[in-house]
C-alpha cells in the first residue's frame, strides 16, 4: 500500500475563500467515487493558525505504484490538479504503509 500526501500553499494574493481555491477544492470532491484505485480519500482546507502550515491537503491510499499512476493520470484528477497548480505550490510525499 502507498500513502499519497500532497500539501498545497496558496500563492500570494489568493485566500482560501477565493473562487479559484473553492473551485479547485470542489474539483477534488468525490474523486474516490470516480477513481476506483483510491482506497482512501481525504482532503480539506487547513484549520491551523500556524504560519508554517500549508493551506490545503490531500491524504489518500492506493494499493501500489500502478494504482498511484492510474490515479495520477485519471482525467478527473488531472483537471483538479491543474486548477491547483494555477493558484498554489505543492509538495508531495508517497510512502509505503
Amino acid at each position: 500500500m502507498i500513502r499519497h500526501l500532497v500539501l498545497f500553499k496558496l500563492n500570494e494574493g489568493i485566500a482560501k475563500d477565493d473562487e479559484r481555491a473553492l473551485a479547485a477544492a470542489e474539483a477534488f470532491e468525490g474523486l474516490d467515487q470516480q477513481i476506483p484505485e483510491l482506497l482512501e480519500w481525504q482532503h480539506g482546507f487547513n484549520v491551523s493558525p500556524r504560519d508554517i502550515a500549508y493551506d490545503y491537503a490531500i491524504n489518500s491510499l492506493v494499493a501500489d505504484q500502478d494504482a498511484l499512476q492510474a490515479y495520477a493520470t485519471h482525467p478527473a484528477h488531472v483537471v483538479g490538479a491543474q486548477q491547483w497548480r494555477e493558484i498554489a505550490t505543492l509538495v508531495v510525499a508517497d510512502f509505503e504503509v
